[in-house]
């Protein structure tokens, strides 16, 4: 693949680069194999993300950890709380990485990305950067009423002269007149034939819920109504338990629980023969998003039939946390990359309901998205570009005129057409 070649190439040559575009353009997928790239040539990679569910789609850390931030927001608060200066060991991991990627860079906040360049500015980092993300989908977190401030915002984004790259080629759906909606849906704009495509997808609810992924804005309904369909179901209520092992004695149960929560992974799965269910991994006969029906379960498997037919006998996948730590390797002190706990569980979970947020990098065929629970920036797109099948695509009727929910950051959309 060109592209890939191409970040490769740069990247190894000291070029930071920010790698960009659209929902299912395949980000990711570049990403983990420039990644791989790199650990093959026996170099070291740093996989971080502002947030604990976007560091587990790269299966690397959060930033304030690997930078070791603290409760930090910014360089006043590292100050207030005694961070400000470099531990030794942080500065000697920093400086021994080759490539520090970041992933959804529209999540990082400016003052976070200003204490990203002041840590690697105190590590003397010589290595590259690969930031990647869309600044058209979920915006930085803040609190109460503050003002979004996005990355680009930052003094610190120009120190770094990012080279653009830009995907633009849809693999989740070849359907053209969706992907035009969607491009004119990641920009914010509305106009009476968006509002007329729109208005299509509202439709009667099949009567058989089975058959739909309903897409929520809150945990809590999208809890209740995967609670509610299971319980409609007769037969027996099987539970399979996440099994966790510390390589680490010392591990808070605590960190376990975050993980898990952020890692997509069931801590307690509960399952009846006859119900669907979503991958939410990816492997080489099924895909993130993708769905089934479980058919069998025993004590080691669990056997689900994907919509094609194809019965996939399922096993537990492991997932684990790492670590870099400082180790002697023939006589010389590195750093290296270790499991700090594993969690093992079956890759899958209920499919009548998932919420936007954690529907991050699935392909869903069968989609009902709640427009009514839309309340951030880009989160509409975000929740529309789900969709891998527009013929099966429903759209529950909002409350009030869609302009309301299809709406960007104007400064996010200015720096993407590229006015800022």
């Amino acid at each position: 693949m060109e592209i890939l070649k191409e970040i490769t190439k740069d990247l190894n040559n000291n070029t930071n680069i920010f790698l960009t575009g659209g929902a299912g353009v395949g980000k990711t997928t570049i990403t983990r194999q420039v990644i791989q790239n790199f650990i093959d040539d026996a170099k070291k990679v740093a996989k971080l993300a502002s947030t604990g569910m976007a560091a587990t789609l790269i299966d690397g850390q959060t930033l304030h950890s690997f930078l070791d931030l603290g409760i930090a927001n910014n360089i006043e608060d590292l100050e207030k709380n005694s961070k400000f200066n470099i531990k030794k060991k942080i500065k000697k991991l920093v400086s021994q990485m080759d490539l520090i990627v970041i992933d959804e860079i529209s999540m990082v906040s400016d003052s976070l990305f200003e204490m990203i360049e002041l840590r690697l500015s105190q590590a003397e980092f010589k290595g590259t950067l690969l930031v990647v993300g869309d600044f058209l989908q979920l915006p930085p977190v803040v609190r109460g009423s503050a003002e979004v401030k996005f990355a680009f915002e930052s003094i610190s984004w120009d120190n770094f002269t990012f080279k653009k790259v830009e995907l633009t080629h849809i693999y989740r759906t070849d359907d053209v007149k969706f992907i035009k909606l969607l491009g004119e849906i990641r920009r914010g704009f509305v106009d009476e034939c968006v509002h007329n495509h729109l208005n299509e997808f509202i439709k009667p609810l099949p009567e058989d819920l089975n058959e739909a992924t309903f897409l929520f804005g809150k945990n809590i309904s999208a809890q209740k109504h995967n609670k509610s369909q299971l319980d409609f179901v007769d037969g027996e209520l099987f539970t399979k338990d996440a099994q966790v092992i510390k390589h680490v004695k010392s591990t808070k149960d605590s960190e376990i629980d975050r993980f898990i929560n952020d890692a997509r992974i069931e801590k307690e799965l509960e399952l009846k023969i006859g119900v669907p269910v979503l991958f939410t991994r990816n492997s080489w006969n099924y895909f993130n998003g993708e769905r089934g029906k479980v058919i069998n379960i025993d004590s080691n498997f669990i056997y689900v039939q994907k919509d094609d037919g194809i019965v996939i006998k399922l096993e537990t996948t492991p997932q684990s946390k790492n670590i870099w730590r400082e180790k002697t390797i023939n006589g010389k002190k590195e750093m290296v990359e270790e499991d700090l706990f594993t969690i093992h569980q079956f890759p899958i979970k209920l499919a009548y309901a998932i919420t936007i947020h954690k529907s991050q990098g699935m392909s869903i065929q069968d989609l009902i998205i709640q427009t009514n629970e839309i309340f951030a920036p880009s989160q509409f797109y975000v929740a529309l570009s789900r969709s891998s099948n527009p013929s099966s695509l429903n759209l529950i009727a909002p409350h009030s005129q869609w302009h309301s929910i299809v709406y960007v950051d104007k400064k996010a959309l200015k720096f993407v057409k590229g006015t800022i």
